[in-house]
């Protein structure tokens, strides 16, 4: 049966949620301000569930290979939406600069536990793999399946997608006593570190995180081609290719709703890059920003029904954009109830 259904959220997974539902032949209607202003906005773009593999998170694990297993198709049908290309790199090359790196290297191999998904690399290896990089590289590990991807390229290209499919928007906002009251025959929650404004049930907290923008000068090295993640005292960081440059992320540490820049955080954020990526340095800073994840106790994101016609996809965390095929389709498959079943 054909249903009307209302995404609260314009982000990118409400934005591949309606995607899916428009479809399957909803007509389907997308409610947000200005959509892909939050956390969509500021993410690094990393699809990579083998570098995000911890002991103790083995249902994430599982969603989010099961997700970059659909990320090929996914993006090939957004392609013909984009600006460019969507997808900016194959592989992740991780660099470690003393024992206690190193060691979360096996960690990270050990709860993956196939070594052709991620591995140990030769720092020799390593630096072929990654010109440029510091000598003093304790340990290398590579996964070579997952890919980047132009996070706002593909908020973008999901937009221009979701319009095609007939997708309508209304740009203003949704206050907690107005959900009950928006039209449809379902109403899915999409609003990221907003959701618990919505629905306090759904205990999603706001996550903070801040991305440095860099751009290649003309006597600058070239961005690596892979994406580079480091484990530097502790600490972690990831450098992203883009098409002019790379992002370099991320700070985290619990927040309300401040969306301001703190200087501290965001100089450790640099200093642990070019600690692995000297040339770094000779790069031209483009853009700072912060964004709000919204994030679970478990770190496991609710696609779930609440109540009624009420339903949630959110609390997806540093992963958005890895599980956006993925929460799309599980979420549709619920809506229209062609699954009746919650994961949360």
């Amino acid at each position: 049966m054909k249903k009307t259904v209302t995404v609260v959220g314009g982000g990118t997974i409400g934005l591949s949620v309606a995607r899916a539902l428009a479809g399957r032949g909803s007509t389907v209607t997308v409610v947000d301000p200005c959509p892909g202003s939050g956390a969509s906005w500021v993410a690094g773009g990393m699809i990579a569930p083998y570098s995000e593999a911890w002991p103790g998170e083995e249902e994430l694990y599982r969603l989010g290979v099961e997700s970059l297993g659909l990320w090929e198709g996914f993006a090939r049908d957004l392609q013909p939406f984009a600006d460019g290309p969507l997808i900016t790199s194959r592989g992740t090359v991780h660099l470690a600069v003393d024992d206690g790196d190193a060691a979360d290297l096996e960690t990270i191999a050990a709860a993956v536990g196939e070594p052709a998904l991620f591995g140990p690399l030769r720092p020799s290896a390593a630096a072929r793999a990654v010109p440029g990089a510091a000598p003093r590289i304790r340990a290398a590990a590579h996964a070579p399946q997952e890919i980047a991807v132009d996070n706002r390229l593909v908020h973008g290209a999901l937009l221009a997608a979701c319009r095609a499919a007939g997708v309508t928007f209304q740009e203003e906002s949704v206050r907690s006593g107005d959900v009950d009251d928006l039209p449809g025959d379902a109403v899915i929650l999409c609003a990221g570190a907003d959701s618990a404004a919505l629905a306090p049930e759904l205990e999603v907290r706001p996550v903070k995180g801040e991305v440095v923008r860099l751009r290649r000068g003309p006597t600058c090295l070239p961005p690596p081609e892979v994406t580079v993640r480091a484990r530097v005292r502790g600490r972690q960081v990831y450098v992203v290719p883009r098409a002019d440059g790379v992002v370099v992320g991320a700070t985290q540490y619990e927040n309300d709703h401040d969306l301001g820049v703190r200087i501290g955080p965001v100089v450790e954020l640099l200093d642990d890059a070019f600690t692995v990526l000297p040339f770094l340095r000779e790069y031209e800073f483009a853009e700072v920003t912060a964004g709000l994840r919204p994030t679970t106790a478990g770190n496991v994101p609710v696609i779930a029904p609440l109540r009624g016609r009420l339903f949630a996809a959110t609390g997806h965390g540093r992963n958005g954009l890895l599980l956006a095929p993925v929460t799309g389709a599980r979420a549709a498959d619920m809506v229209l109830q062609q699954e009746v079943q919650a994961w949360s």
